[in-house]
Formats: C-alpha cells, structure tokens, sequence
C-alpha cells in the first residue's frame, strides 16, 4: 500500500489544481525558473564539500583521524568499529550511509555494533553540510555560533544513541 502513496498523493494535488483552474505545468515552470539563483548561489557551496570529503577518504586522513580518535572513542565506551562512522556522519549523508552499509556487512545487521551504528546515523545530523547548503543560500558569511552548537547537539546525539544501544543489546 506504501507504494501507492506518493503517485495517489501526485494525483490528488492535480485535481485539485485542475478544478481550481491552475495551470499545473506552468505554475511548476515558473517555480523551477525562480529557484535557479538559489541553485547558483548553493551548488559552489555543495561541490566544495564534496570534493574536501573526497579529498579527505582518498588521503588516508580519515583512516589516520581514525587511528588516532579511536582509543578515546574506546575509553568513553564508543566501539572503534564506529569511530570513522562518527568521524565522517557531519561531513556526509551519502559517505556515513556507506559505512553504514560497510559495518553491517562486517559486523553484521543484527550485532550490536551494527545497533549502534543504525543509532547513529539515525540521530545524528550532517552538519557541515547542511551549513554549507543553507548559510550559501542564504549569503551567510558568519555562522557566528550555529556550527558549534550543531556540534554539541551531535555530541549529545552520540552519547544517547550509545546510552541506548547499551541499554537495549
């Protein structure tokens, strides 16, 4: 049934465009041609993290800041297996989504490593990403304090999905 929502819902939103007498193709024409300065303003922004994301994996930095983060990772009940997990899960949906799919593979779906890794990129947000997209778009130079308390929130998200984790396995 869950397939059929979205196309059921498309459907709906036509009718009642269309007995609302609302040109559907040019109302959504127009709404595409108005987002283009954004998509300009955004796209420098969305390419630059990329590239310094695949700068940092293909560099061995990630697999050193690993090494590193580890032990304090270990010493604060936070496996290693999850260290690069952490590491990369600000920078990248698409990147923690495939180490997500790496550690279950490794660890497995139902361990509780993989628990805690489900945990984590369940509750933890891609922040420099999402301040690179919209602080672009919206011209935003300073981010004054936004980035650090996004860091702290995602710090807290870590403890409570770990907290969780170890409350439930």
């Amino acid at each position: 049934m869950s397939a059929y929502i979205l196309p059921v819902g498309i459907a709906l939103l036509f009718a009642y465009a269309a007995s609302k007498g609302s040109n559907v193709y040019d109302a959504f024409v127009r709404g595409a041609s108005q987002s283009l300065p954004t998509l300009k303003k955004v796209l420098p922004c969305m390419a630059a993290m990329l590239i310094a994301i695949n700068v940092f994996r293909a560099s061995g930095a990630l697999d050193f800041l690993t090494k590193l983060a580890s032990p304090v990772f270990e010493a604060v009940f936070i496996p290693k297996e999850l260290a690069p997990l952490i590491l990369l899960r600000p920078f990248s949906g698409s990147a923690a989504l495939a180490l997500l799919a790496d550690t279950f593979s490794r660890c497995g779906v139902d361990s509780f490593i993989g628990l805690c890794a489900s945990l984590l990129v369940g509750s933890t947000e891609t922040i420099f990403y999402t301040v690179a997209l919209y602080f672009g778009s919206a011209d935003i130079s300073k981010p004054r304090y936004s980035v650090a308390v996004a860091l702290i929130s995602g710090a807290v998200s870590i403890a409570a999905s770990m907290a969780l984790a170890y409350a439930v396995f």
